[in-house]
C-alpha cells in the first residue's frame, strides 16, 4: 500500500511542473487520504465492573455496578495503520468463563491478533502503535506490536517506565518490549500523518499522560475516542472523577478542554467502555469513513 502511494506521489510531482508544496497537487493529495480513511472498531475484552463506586471520589455510584466492553481501534491511511490501544491480554481467551481481577471481571471472546490478521495486520507489519493510556484493560497485548513505531506522550511514557511500574509484574510485562521499541514522544497535539486527519491530544488527569485521538473522516465527520476520560456516559453528565485517577483537577480540566473540542468540531463522542456506543459502530469488515 506504501509503495503505490509512494509511487503515486512522484508521479504528481513530476506531472506538476512547478507547483509549490503547499499548491492545488498538495491539497488534492490531502483531500485523497482524507477521503481514503478508515476506521475500524475491534472488540478488545468484556468488563464487569462489579463495583462501581470506585468510579467516582464523591459516591455517586454507591452499591452499582456496570458493564462494559474494551475496545481498540485500528486506522487505516494511505501512509500506514495506526492500532489504538491494545485491550486485555488475548491470553485470557483460553480461560473458560474469564477472570476476576479485584473489582473487574474480565473475559476476551475473540483475540485482537485474529481480528487485526482478518484486515490483513500481524505484528510484523503494523505501522504504528499508540495508547490513550497505560492501565491494564489499554496495553494487553501492547508488547506484540513493539515492531511498529510506538506514539506516546512524554509524560505518560515515563510513568510507564518508572520504577514502581517495573515492579508490576501482573501488569509490566505486557509492555516492556516497547522500551526498545521505535517511539516518537510528544506533548501537546501530534499529528499522525502529517495532514491533520489523525491527532492525539493531551487529556491528562486518569494517567500523568493520558490522550484522545481525533480522526477527522471524509463522510462521518470528526471522531474523538475518549480513551478513559470517561468510563459512563453518566461520568460525562456528572464530571465524576474516578478514585484511581492520578490527579483529580487535571482530570477536571482535561474535561472542560474535550468539551471545547467536541463543540468546537461537532465531533461524534466515542466513549470506549461503552456498550452502547461500541453497539451502534460498524464491525469489521465494515467501518466509518
Amino acid at each position: 500500500m506504501k509503495r503505490i502511494f509512494l509511487a503515486s506521489c512522484l508521479l504528481l510531482s513530476s506531472c506538476g511542473g512547478s507547483q509549490s508544496a503547499d499548491g492545488p497537487t498538495a491539497k488534492a493529495e490531502n483531500e485523497l487520504e482524507t477521503a481514503s480513511l478508515k476506521l475500524y472498531a475491534l472488540d478488545c475484552g468484556k468488563i464487569d465492573m462489579l463495583d462501581l463506586s470506585i468510579f467516582d471520589s464523591g459516591g455517586a455510584y454507591e452499591g452499582r455496578s456496570n458493564k462494559a466492553v474494551d475496545t481498540c481501534y485500528l486506522v487505516r491511511h494511505p501512509k500506514g495503520d495506526l492500532l489504538w490501544d491494545a485491550g486485555l491480554p488475548d491470553a485470557i481467551n483460553a480461560i473458560e468463563g474469564g477472570v476476576t481481577n479485584g473489582p473487574f471481571h474480565i473475559e476476551v471472546p475473540v483475540t485482537l491478533k485474529s481480528q487485526l490478521a482478518d484486515l490483513d495486520v500481524t505484528p510484523d507489519t503494523l505501522d504504528f502503535f499508540s495508547i490513550s493510556h497505560s492501565h491494564f484493560d489499554h496495553v494487553g497485548n501492547a508488547g506484540q506490536y513493539a515492531k511498529a513505531t510506538f506514539i506516546v506522550n512524554k509524560t505518560e511514557r515515563d510513568f510507564m517506565f518508572r520504577d514502581d511500574a517495573r515492579k508490576a509484574e501482573d501488569q509490566f510485562p505486557a509492555y516492556a518490549a516497547l522500551e526498545t521499541a521505535e517511539t516518537i514522544t510528544f506533548t501537546g497535539t501530534y499529528d499522525v500523518f502529517g495532514d491533520g486527519s489523525v491527532t492525539i491530544v493531551d487529556m491528562p488527569g486518569h494517567t500523568p499522560g493520558h490522550t484522545v485521538l481525533k480522526i477527522d473522516l471524509a463522510n462521518t465527520g470528526t471522531v474523538l475516542l475518549t480513551g478513559d476520560l470517561y468510563h459512563l456516559y453518566e461520568a460525562r453528565e456528572k464530571r465524576t472523577v474516578p478514585v484511581f485517577n492520578t490527579d483529580k483537577e487535571q482530570t477536571l480540566a482535561s474535561m472542560d478542554k474535550f468539551e471545547d473540542l467536541t463543540k468546537e468540531t461537532g465531533a461524534r463522542v466515542i466513549i470506549q467502555h461503552s456498550t452502547k456506543d461500541y453497539d451502534a459502530l460498524p464491525k469489521p469488515p465494515q467501518y466509518l469513513d
